[in-house]
């Protein structure tokens, strides 16, 4: 089991730094946007290219922020329903949920989202707008992006299997909790 938990750790470390890098594409999304505005406003002054870049940006954070908030426990779910089961039912919960709907849908979007990157790569495919950008970049944030949460879904897996056997506390806390919640691995949520 001690192998599985440093293979989750990597990858929980991967997705965290992933996640890093998306911070900054916010930031640099953001600074690009008011500069655009700002240049169209005062001179008069667009480009395609900036408003895709701008897209692109945003499209490359979320896809790279999908992992790290699956592994903060931060997406949406039905906790309103959940919360009401134990911690062990709500693991064996999280397991049936990863196992037959996050991790199947992570393939098949793999499957179809090579190719499509692939094809937008080799043929050099560029946006219909004037002055508009390559698009393979753009492509390519769909295969890293449900890569990573493939991965995540795996490493959440191994988390939850470790909880029911005993190996890990809660494995419901976010990871900028200091402490698991009162009561342990047992404890009722």
């Amino acid at each position: 089991m001690q192998a599985w938990l440093r293979l989750s750790r990597g990858i929980d470390a991967l997705n965290r730094f992933f996640g890093r890098i998306a911070i900054w594409f916010i930031f640099a999304a953001t600074v690009l946007s008011a500069g655009n505005a700002i240049v169209r406003k005062l001179l008069n002054v667009g480009s395609n290219a900036w408003l895709e870049a701008q897209w692109y940006l945003y499209a490359a954070a979320f896809m790279l922020a999908a992992a790290l908030t699956l592994r903060n426990n931060e997406h949406v779910r039905i906790d309103i329903l959940i919360s009401r089961f134990s911690l062990r039912t709500q693991a064996w919960m999280d397991l049936f949920g990863l196992f037959f709907m996050l991790l199947p849908v992570c393939v098949g979007v793999l499957y179809f989202s090579i190719p499509f990157f692939w094809q937008g790569f080799v043929s050099g495919e560029m946006s219909s707008n004037s002055g508009g950008l390559i698009r393979w970049p753009v492509y390519l944030t769909i295969p890293v992006g449900f890569t990573l949460l493939l991965l995540q879904g795996i490493s959440e897996a191994i988390k939850r299997v470790a909880f029911l056997r005993g190996a890990l506390p809660s494995p419901f806390v976010k990871e900028s909790d200091e402490t698991p919640p009162a009561g342990g691995a047992e404890g009722a949520r």
